[in-house]
């Protein structure tokens, strides 16, 4: 099997935390992200810009990124639902906004409050601001793979989403629920691709623990990036059953053994995950922390 080297976008310190019952303080979540960085990764989804009755993890964002690493090479990102959330992200000194669009209507008005179509209209006014501020813009289509109130997603249907979504530079596709399976992945990259030049990545939850085999199936359709947090900790708060991420430091035992280069160290992405792991107290979801790590293949 031939890759390309790829990216990682590090999600724990949102994706991940939003959901954990333990509320981290500030000083930890930036003592996660300053480990995460140390291990090499470049893109780290640090904040997300939301009522923080709605995520009360998450409603110490400006004070996280007022006190995140700067570090050469190192883009810090922040989810935005609406432009109140762009607001507080140009205020906090993000590099890039994650604008989530979610592909049914039932999820998205439990997730954000309004109608599909209200939040297409809001992704074209968030993009055009936050690319006039020389931020990056990824579009995140939730849900792509299938909702868990209206069940079977169409990959024509995230497609059509996708188009109706101009001036994104890079287009994300979530399985929110961890449904998917490979040929899945297959026929939305296939489907997507036609919609857009703009690169994919994918995001992948491991509820029906598919979500690593799904991770190299995106990879041979063509996916520049992937998703993932330290520890495999997250999930959706408003998703029934959304469990965790995959976990950075599974992916990256996959990956190396693979041949793939990362740029990411696999002993320090683990360290990160034992910190957090420490100040969640109780085991993250992880694996390659339990059973250790193992040679690369020669040559690798």
């Amino acid at each position: 099997m031939q890759f390309i080297d790829l990216e990682i976008v590090e999600v724990g310190p949102r994706d991940g935390l939003q959901n954990e019952r333990v509320i981290v303080p500030t000083a930890a979540k930036v003592a996660y992200i300053e480990a995460l960085v140390a291990a090499g990764l470049r893109r780290i989804e640090a904040v997300s810009f939301v009522h923080p009755r709605l995520v009360p993890a998450m409603a110490d964002a400006e004070q996280v990124m007022a006190r995140v690493p700067r570090v050469p090479g190192v883009r810090y990102a922040g989810l935005v639902l609406n432009e109140r959330g762009l607001e507080r992200a140009l205020g906090a000194g993000v590099d890039e906004v994650n604008v989530v669009v979610v592909a049914t209507e039932t999820f998205s008005r439990r997730n954000q409050g309004m109608s599909v179509d209200e939040a297409v209209r809001g992704f074209g006014t968030i993009a055009g601001r936050a690319r006039g501020a020389g931020l990056g813009v990824t579009l995140t289509v939730a849900a792509s793979f299938g909702c868990p109130f209206e069940g079977e997603v169409s990959p024509a249907w995230v497609a059509e989403l996708v188009r109706r979504c101009p001036g994104a530079q890079e287009v994300a596709l979530a399985d929110t629920i961890g449904v998917g399976v490979p040929a899945d992945v297959r026929r939305l990259a296939a489907a997507v691709g036609e919609a857009t030049t703009a690169p994919l990545r994918f995001h992948f939850h491991n509820t029906r623990n598919t979500g690593y085999a799904n991770a190299l199936a995106a990879l041979e359709a063509g996916a520049a990036a992937l998703d993932a947090s330290a520890g495999g900790i997250g999930g959706c708060p408003f998703a029934p059953a959304a469990t965790g991420n995959i976990a950075t430091e599974d992916l990256l035992y996959l990956l190396h053994r693979s041949g793939l280069r990362t740029g990411v160290d696999l002993p320090a992405t683990l360290a990160a995950a034992a910190l957090i792991e420490r100040r969640l107290g109780a085991a993250v979801p992880a694996q390659l922390g339990r059973a250790g790590t193992w040679p690369v293949s020669p040559g690798t």
